[in-house]
Protein backbone atom coordinates (compact mmCIF):
# COMPACT_ATOMS: atom_id res chain seq x y z
CA UNK A 1 0.00 0.00 0.00
CA UNK A 2 1.36 3.47 -0.82
CA UNK A 3 2.73 5.36 2.17
CA UNK A 4 0.30 8.28 2.00
CA UNK A 5 -2.72 6.00 1.91
CA UNK A 6 -1.32 3.98 4.83
CA UNK A 7 -0.78 7.14 6.89
CA UNK A 8 -4.37 8.25 6.34
CA UNK A 9 -5.73 4.82 7.33
CA UNK A 10 -3.54 4.81 10.43
CA UNK A 11 -4.66 8.33 11.38
CA UNK A 12 -8.34 7.44 10.98
CA UNK A 13 -7.90 4.29 13.05
CA UNK A 14 -6.03 6.23 15.71
CA UNK A 15 -8.81 8.84 15.81
CA UNK A 16 -11.35 6.09 16.51
CA UNK A 17 -9.21 4.45 19.17
CA UNK A 18 -8.38 7.66 21.03
CA UNK A 19 -11.97 8.88 21.02
CA UNK A 20 -12.55 6.72 24.12
CA UNK A 21 -11.65 7.78 27.63
CA UNK A 22 -9.15 5.39 29.20
CA UNK A 23 -10.56 3.07 31.86
CA UNK A 24 -9.39 3.56 35.43
CA UNK A 25 -6.27 1.72 36.47
CA UNK A 26 -4.23 2.02 33.26
CA UNK A 27 -0.68 3.26 33.20
CA UNK A 28 -0.67 7.04 33.01
CA UNK A 29 1.25 9.16 30.55
CA UNK A 30 1.64 11.67 33.36
CA UNK A 31 3.62 9.13 35.39
CA UNK A 32 5.71 8.18 32.37
CA UNK A 33 6.44 11.84 31.55
CA UNK A 34 7.46 12.55 35.16
CA UNK A 35 9.78 9.54 35.13
CA UNK A 36 11.42 10.65 31.86
CA UNK A 37 11.93 14.19 33.11
CA UNK A 38 13.38 12.78 36.33
CA UNK A 39 15.81 10.68 34.32
CA UNK A 40 16.99 13.80 32.50
CA UNK A 41 17.97 15.41 35.81
CA UNK A 42 18.61 12.43 38.10
CA UNK A 43 21.32 9.75 38.19
CA UNK A 44 20.43 8.55 34.68
CA UNK A 45 21.48 11.97 33.34
CA UNK A 46 25.05 10.63 33.29
CA UNK A 47 23.96 8.13 30.64
CA UNK A 48 22.58 10.91 28.45
CA UNK A 49 25.74 12.95 29.03
CA UNK A 50 27.82 10.03 27.78
CA UNK A 51 26.27 10.07 24.30
CA UNK A 52 29.05 10.38 21.74
CA UNK A 53 27.52 13.33 19.88
CA UNK A 54 27.01 16.67 21.66
CA UNK A 55 24.24 17.60 19.20
CA UNK A 56 22.35 14.45 20.26
CA UNK A 57 22.72 15.36 23.94
CA UNK A 58 21.36 18.83 23.12
CA UNK A 59 18.54 17.28 21.09
CA UNK A 60 17.43 15.20 24.08
CA UNK A 61 17.53 18.28 26.31
CA UNK A 62 15.32 20.05 23.74
CA UNK A 63 12.93 17.08 23.70
CA UNK A 64 12.78 17.19 27.51
CA UNK A 65 12.08 20.94 27.43
CA UNK A 66 9.19 20.39 25.01
CA UNK A 67 7.83 17.56 27.17
CA UNK A 68 8.06 19.74 30.28
CA UNK A 69 5.68 22.22 28.61
CA UNK A 70 2.84 19.65 28.39
CA UNK A 71 3.63 17.13 31.13
CA UNK A 72 1.21 18.68 33.62
CA UNK A 73 -1.70 17.95 31.23
CA UNK A 74 -1.14 14.30 30.26
CA UNK A 75 -4.63 13.63 28.87
CA UNK A 76 -7.15 10.89 29.56
CA UNK A 77 -7.65 9.14 26.22
CA UNK A 78 -7.14 5.44 25.63
CA UNK A 79 -3.83 5.09 23.79
CA UNK A 80 -2.56 2.06 21.87
CA UNK A 81 1.10 3.06 22.49
CA UNK A 82 2.47 1.03 19.55
CA UNK A 83 0.24 1.79 16.58
CA UNK A 84 2.25 1.56 13.39
CA UNK A 85 1.72 -0.02 9.99
CA UNK A 86 2.75 -3.52 11.06
CA UNK A 87 0.16 -3.49 13.86
CA UNK A 88 -2.81 -2.86 11.57
CA UNK A 89 -4.57 -5.74 9.83
CA UNK A 90 -7.33 -5.86 7.24
CA UNK A 91 -10.42 -7.55 8.67
CA UNK A 92 -14.04 -8.47 8.00
CA UNK A 93 -15.81 -6.94 11.02
CA UNK A 94 -14.00 -3.60 10.46
CA UNK A 95 -11.94 -2.50 7.48
CA UNK A 96 -8.84 -2.24 9.70
CA UNK A 97 -8.00 -3.60 13.14
CA UNK A 98 -5.23 -2.51 15.48
CA UNK A 99 -3.34 -5.37 17.13
CA UNK A 100 -0.74 -5.65 19.89
CA UNK A 101 -1.85 -2.69 22.04
CA UNK A 102 0.12 -1.50 25.04
CA UNK A 103 -2.79 0.35 26.75
CA UNK A 104 -2.00 3.71 28.27
CA UNK A 105 -4.06 6.69 29.46
CA UNK A 106 -2.85 9.93 27.94
CA UNK A 107 -2.73 12.52 25.19
CA UNK A 108 -3.14 11.26 21.59
CA UNK A 109 -0.14 13.39 20.55
CA UNK A 110 2.03 10.74 22.22
CA UNK A 111 0.79 8.23 19.62
CA UNK A 112 2.19 9.90 16.50
CA UNK A 113 5.86 8.87 16.52
CA UNK A 114 5.40 5.25 15.41
CA UNK A 115 3.61 6.44 12.25
CA UNK A 116 6.43 8.90 11.55
CA UNK A 117 9.21 6.41 12.29
CA UNK A 118 7.87 3.16 10.80
CA UNK A 119 8.44 3.10 7.02
CA UNK A 120 10.54 6.22 7.64
CA UNK A 121 10.83 8.82 4.90
CA UNK A 122 12.49 12.10 5.90
CA UNK A 123 10.69 13.92 3.11
CA UNK A 124 7.30 12.86 4.49
CA UNK A 125 7.87 13.59 8.19
CA UNK A 126 6.06 16.93 8.34
CA UNK A 127 3.38 15.85 5.86
CA UNK A 128 2.61 12.78 7.98
CA UNK A 129 2.62 14.82 11.18
CA UNK A 130 0.29 17.45 9.70
CA UNK A 131 -2.13 14.86 8.30
CA UNK A 132 -2.28 12.96 11.56
CA UNK A 133 -2.86 16.06 13.67
CA UNK A 134 -5.55 17.20 11.24
CA UNK A 135 -7.40 13.87 11.18
CA UNK A 136 -7.19 13.54 14.98
CA UNK A 137 -8.12 17.19 15.55
CA UNK A 138 -5.02 17.77 17.68
CA UNK A 139 -3.37 21.04 18.57
CA UNK A 140 -0.13 20.88 16.59
CA UNK A 141 2.06 22.45 19.28
CA UNK A 142 0.85 20.01 21.94
CA UNK A 143 1.20 17.08 19.54
CA UNK A 144 4.69 18.27 18.62
CA UNK A 145 5.68 18.38 22.31
CA UNK A 146 4.25 14.91 23.03
CA UNK A 147 5.93 13.49 19.91
CA UNK A 148 9.26 14.92 21.06
CA UNK A 149 8.53 13.33 24.44
CA UNK A 150 8.11 10.01 22.66
CA UNK A 151 11.49 10.49 20.93
CA UNK A 152 12.93 11.14 24.39
CA UNK A 153 11.33 7.96 25.76
CA UNK A 154 12.67 5.78 22.96
CA UNK A 155 16.11 7.39 23.21
CA UNK A 156 16.30 6.82 26.97
CA UNK A 157 15.40 3.16 26.43
CA UNK A 158 18.17 2.79 23.84
CA UNK A 159 20.72 4.53 26.05
CA UNK A 160 19.84 2.25 28.98
CA UNK A 161 20.33 -0.70 26.63
CA UNK A 162 23.90 0.44 26.01
CA UNK A 163 23.51 2.45 22.80
CA UNK A 164 25.80 5.48 22.57
CA UNK A 165 24.18 6.97 19.48
CA UNK A 166 20.54 7.82 18.90
CA UNK A 167 18.38 6.26 16.20
CA UNK A 168 19.12 8.41 13.11
CA UNK A 169 15.51 8.32 11.89
CA UNK A 170 14.20 9.57 15.22
CA UNK A 171 16.91 12.25 15.32
CA UNK A 172 15.70 13.41 11.90
CA UNK A 173 12.07 13.44 13.05
CA UNK A 174 12.90 15.40 16.20
CA UNK A 175 14.99 17.92 14.29
CA UNK A 176 12.19 18.44 11.75
CA UNK A 177 9.66 19.06 14.51
CA UNK A 178 11.99 21.31 16.50
CA UNK A 179 12.73 23.40 13.40
CA UNK A 180 9.04 24.32 12.99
Amino acid sequence: MPSREAVRILAELLARLTSARAPAGLRSLGDIAARMLGEMSGPEKALVDSLADESERRLLRDCAAALREVADEPGDRLLHWDLHYENVLAADREPWLAIDPKPLAGDPGFELLPALDNRFDALETLWRFDLMTEVLGLDRERARAWTLGRVLQNSLWHIKDGEWELDPDQVSIARSLLAR
